[in-house]
């Protein structure tokens, strides 16, 4: 009886360098649990640094990773694009965890496996955008996913809970359709990665064209749900009120980093085919995404889930790149998420220091009531919340005017000048949500009936954070060039 040979696999045939970024962030991870599993009375600042220091080590594998972009059996793609998103990434992670150093003893900063959670999450994120392969990014997607699930309910109020559970219902729910869209996808082609998956279906020339539709609407619909695209963006609103500003912020910025990439690897094969009917469906959800959440964010009273309708319509700004699939564009759309982070981590750290522990004071920790007459209080909270919503407005010289002023202009070069005219609306429509809560800081009375504490939360790591987004923000003019060269080169050497 012949007994069959065993595989043999060099080492240097896996390509180690292009899994090294995830591991550090994993390794990370594990060497918190270990810790706290020595000495659990440590200090929620000990873990901090810990996860702040193994963060910027992923970040130097990612600046210096000069391997090939094929790895680990041919499953990971680090090209030029999953570079790119992961250093942004890994950027958005490490300042948005610096936020955990508030003055106020939150429930979920008191168990190192917040901390271990959060690098595990960022290690599926990072999965997730340096493959072509659907079984990793789903992954990657769940990896990323549970760990968000948990940080959320790990908050201690009732409608934490609450948010959590509805993350994780719409999470399964998105899950379910990724794997359908997977499922198809592999019938048709035999294959799970996405470039052999756009030659086959060029080579058969759409051959089953209505079972590749619906593929294209199951993924839409997953993707829909981790970009928080209409009519996949019900869960939003409710999750971020739910959550700390902080990890809503995060929210606001890193899934949906990963899942433009994913987005854009995924519909790049319809868009270069110049399908029509993927086209049209692409158009009318970024409309729709731009649009709608626009209109619900004019009726808010609260600046926590207006930010949150805003985030959605500007997730859909975003996804223009993705349909219009010019260098152009795609180019716009990293610089558009760099000037987008900047402006949202200043914007809710400015909530999570002015937040309190007093849950009674108002219904909500974020009404714009409370806000009202914050000039007079504390001049330095209204300058700097002001000056974040003049950017998310869109107002010259700050930084998100760039970012809209680029991603129209690509719109505009590829002949999409309804698409182009109809951001220029909803930006202006964004503009007058933006401006309520200044109003009510600048030009209201404050309520006297009701004593309203500010800075209660605020640290000097966080008034750091918030001032360095201040600054960049004001002079986000002198980043656009130096940022464009080096978005450029990454996406050129993708061949995007």
């Amino acid at each position: 009886m012949n007994s069959i040979p065993p595989i043999a696999i060099e080492f240097a045939s896996l390509n180690f360098p292009t899994i090294i970024p995830m591991i550090v962030a994993i390794v990370g991870a594990l060497v918190i649990l270990i810790i706290d599993l020595v000495n659990k009375n440590l200090d929620k600042s000990l873990y901090v640094m810990i996860a702040v220091l193994f963060l910027l080590i992923d970040l130097g594998t990612l600046i210096g990773f000069t391997s090939d972009v094929r790895g680990f059996f041919d499953l990971l793609l680090v090209d030029g694009i999953a570079i790119l998103s992961q250093i942004i990434i890994v950027i958005a992670s490490f300042l948005f965890v610096l936020t955990a150093m508030g003055k106020l003893r939150f429930q979920e900063y008191r168990y190192p496996e917040y901390f271990a959670l959060y690098l595990f999450m960022v290690a599926g994120f990072q999965f997730m955008v340096s493959s072509d392969s659907l079984i990793l990014i789903l992954v990657g997607l769940e990896t990323a996913s549970m760990a968000l699930y948990t940080i959320i309910a790990m908050h201690n109020r009732a409608n934490a809970l609450e948010a959590a559970i509805k993350y994780f219902t719409m999470g399964a729910l998105s899950t379910a359709f990724f794997a359908f869209g997977s499922l198809i996808f592999y019938a048709l082609t035999g294959t799970v990665e996405l470039g052999k998956v756009s030659e086959v279906l060029v080579a058969s020339e759409y051959e089953n064209y209505p079972l590749v539709l619906l593929g294209v609407i199951f993924m839409l619909g997953a993707l829909g749900f981790k970009l928080s695209l209409v009519p996949y963006h019900t869960w939003v609103a409710d999750v971020y009120e739910g959550s700390t500003a902080a990890l809503a912020g995060f929210l606001s910025i890193v899934p949906k980093m990963a899942g433009f990439v994913v987005a854009l690897r995924f519909f790049e094969i319809f868009i270069a085919s110049n399908d029509p009917f993927v086209e049209i469906i692409l158009y009318l959800t970024v409309v729709l995404t731009i649009t709608i959440p626009n209109i619900i964010a004019l009726l808010q009273n609260d600046i926590n889930r207006m930010l949150a309708y805003s985030s959605i319509s500007n997730a859909g700004f975003a996804m223009t790149a993705i349909l219009i699939g010019s260098t152009q564009a795609t180019q716009a759309l990293f610089l558009y998420w760099l000037m987008f982070l900047i402006t949202n981590l200043g914007a809710f750290s400015m909530l999570w220091i002015n937040r309190s522990k007093d849950y009674n004071t108002f219904s909500s920790d974020h009404e714009m009531e409370k806000y009202s007459g914050l000039i007079k209080k504390e001049p330095f909270s209204a300058l700097m919340m002001g000056l974040f919503l003049f950017s998310l407005a869109g107002i010259p010289p700050f930084a998100l005017f760039w970012g809209k002023l680029y991603l129209i202009g690509s719109a505009v070069n590829a002949g999409y000048i309804i698409l182009a005219l109809i951001m220029v609306i909803n930006s202006a429509i964004a503009g007058y949500y933006y401006l309520k809560p200044i109003v009510f800081m600048f030009l209201k009375d404050a309520n006297k009936e009701v004593e309203v504490k500010f800075l209660s939360n605020s640290t000097p790591t966080i008034k750091g954070l918030i001032g360095f987004c201040a600054v960049l923000v004001i002079f986000s003019i002198f980043l656009i060039e130096p940022l464009l060269e080096i978005i450029s080169y990454y996406v050129q050497i993708s061949g995007y």
